[in-house]
């Protein structure tokens, strides 16, 4: 530990700098000055970790100097030295601060004795601190999960402006703005299917998040369902230059990686925090096209981006494109039911404004989906259509009659169709949840074992692992190991009587301040007092 002094008698000085064997005792006297203006700049290039400083000094006395360090540097401890027996001083000084109050002369016995003791409380305070900072980035997984919960509300209008507010400033996220803007992105690659880990997406959703970041943006990542930017600016016209520079960096990402689909839907402007919705609707009405094309892009969406070419529907001009089973499928395969009414709007206005007006052609589309979403079923889910149950009506003459009500016909079976393929893919997930869950049990006492380490085992990507395990087991991936992890300290606390440092590396952590920390705070007590049976509740 780095010790700095600050004495204007320089008979005292060299004493003390002298008389202690400073380096014997593992300190680094690191530097000295005569008066506290000379020391203060010194302090600020050296940062010590303990300064000892006389009170009455020319041109800076000892408690200014200290009151500054405490300002810039409140980690520093400061001992001064006094020939003086004012109270004044010594309240003073207690405000400020200061650790000691020592009246000159005093010997290097004890002035040693004093630093000695405080650098046991630094060290204490600095183990305390790293434990601190572990626990909070052992706990950012469950950051990011409020973080989502934070932005489905904010995206779907549940909350009030107030709550909003409130949410935000829980998890020190500033959304304060005069205009708002989303994107809404997704990337995947053609190499691997829509639910496996691919080391590429994650390196392209990290670039994603730090191209966020430099552009001002806040990034929510949705996992299966793609990302999410949030965009907040003065203007709509800087805020429009902002988003186009960002798309353009993120189209620069893209194109390193040849294997690499992506496709954006853009919002509208909007001018309260409360009308994001709005913003948010048009994004995902644009980001439907995903499944109606096989380019990549961003698209705006507004009513002049998303109109289609055909106001009057004239049968001989409708391309079959349009109606072409492979856009259903596709959604079938990678859609998610929060898009259907949005994909099915947009599947019709392709062929027109009016398709849907016209009875044939409405007849047509309701049949040509209700097959599609059969053969979906038994051919790619492998399950009898009877699962469709009444979802799957033929549509009857009085649905095909009314317009809104086949649009609605063909949003419910399509949605069954997704509930079936998602309970599908529960039963995987379910298996994948019980192979990580044997893995922690078999490897709990690594230290290094991790979300990451996890996601690689069972070729999933971090977050979607993330969220697919809240899902199954109610609690985070790290919530869930730090539980695991406690139930096996207490069991060991109680049926054996090895030291605490040694549970902790039993269980997976090798360092004894962090293993007593992180027992404290989740218990409420100390190992010792549970041993001792002073049981409490923690987090």
């Amino acid at each position: 530990m780095k010790v700095f002094l600050v004495e204007d008698e320089f008979v005292v000085r060299e004493g003390i700098k002298n008389n202690i064997d400073w380096a014997g005792h593992g300190y680094d006297f690191c530097g000295e000055a005569g008066d506290g203006e000379v020391a203060y700049s010194m302090i600020q290039k050296l940062k010590p970790d303990i300064v000892i400083t006389d009170i009455k000094m020319p041109f800076m006395d000892g408690l200014t100097l200290s009151r500054m360090i405490k300002e810039e540097f409140p980690w520093i401890e400061i001992i001064l030295l006094t020939g003086y027996e004012d109270f004044q001083f010594a309240t003073e000084a207690i405000r400020i601060g200061v650790s000691c109050y020592l009246s000159k002369p005093i010997s290097g016995e004890n002035l040693l004795k004093e630093v000695d003791a405080l650098s046991s409380r630094i060290a204490e305070k600095s183990k305390e601190r790293e434990a601190r900072l572990r626990y909070e980035e052992d706990m950012k997984e469950r950051r990011e999960l409020e973080k989502l919960e934070f932005f489905r509300s904010l995206v779907t209008g549940g909350k009030d402006f107030s709550d909003l507010i409130d949410s935000a400033k829980r998890l020190s996220i500033d959304i304060t703005g005069m205009r708002y803007n989303t994107i809404l992105l997704k990337v995947w690659s053609t190499r691997h299917d829509n639910y496996e880990y691919s080391q590429s997406v994650v390196e392209v959703s990290d670039g994603i998040s730090q191209i966020a970041e430099k552009y001002g943006a806040l990034c929510f990542d949705l996992n299966v369902e793609g990302m999410a930017l949030l965009f907040r600016g003065d203007d709509d016209e800087a805020l429009n230059r902002k988003m186009e520079e960002c798309i353009d960096s993120l189209k620069e990402l893209f194109n390193d990686y040849s294997h690499i689909r992506y496709f954006g839907g853009v919002g509208q402007f909007v001018g309260r925090i409360t009308e994001i919705p709005v913003s948010f609707g048009w994004a995902s009405r644009a980001f439907a096209h995903m499944y109606l094309t096989e380019d990549n892009g961003f698209l705006v969406g507004s009513e002049d981006g998303l109109k289609p070419e055909k106001e009057d529907v004239i049968l001989s001009e409708i391309d079959p494109r349009h109606i072409d089973r492979r856009l259903i499928r596709e959604f079938l395969r990678r859609g998610e039911m929060s898009e259907t009414e949005f994909f099915m709007e947009e599947f019709i206005n392709g062929m027109g404004k009016n398709a849907i007006r016209s009875t044939m052609l409405r007849q047509y589309i309701a049949m040509d989906i209700y097959f599609c979403v059969g053969d979906f079923v038994e051919n790619e889910l492998g399950l009898p259509r009877k699962d469709l149950g009444e979802a799957l009506e033929t549509p009857s003459p009085e649905i095909l009659a009314d317009e809104n009500k086949t649009a609605r016909y063909l949003e419910r079976i399509v949605n069954k169709a997704l509930e079936l393929r998602d309970e599908n893919s529960k039963g995987h997930y379910r298996d994948v949840v019980s192979d990580v869950i044997a893995y922690i049990e078999n490897h709990y006492t690594e230290e290094d074992l991790s979300l990451n380490t996890l996601a690689a085992h069972v070729n999933f990507s971090p977050n979607h692992l993330s969220a697919v395990f809240k899902q199954q087991t109610g609690k985070p991936f790290i919530k869930y190991l730090t539980d695991y992890r406690m139930n096996a300290a207490k069991d060991l606390l109680s049926s054996t009587s090895k030291k605490s440092t040694e549970i902790g590396i039993m269980v997976g952590y090798k360092d004894p301040h962090y293993f007593s920390y992180l027992f404290k705070k989740t218990q409420g007590v100390t190992p010792t007092q549970y041993r001792s049976g002073s049981f409490g509740e923690g987090e």
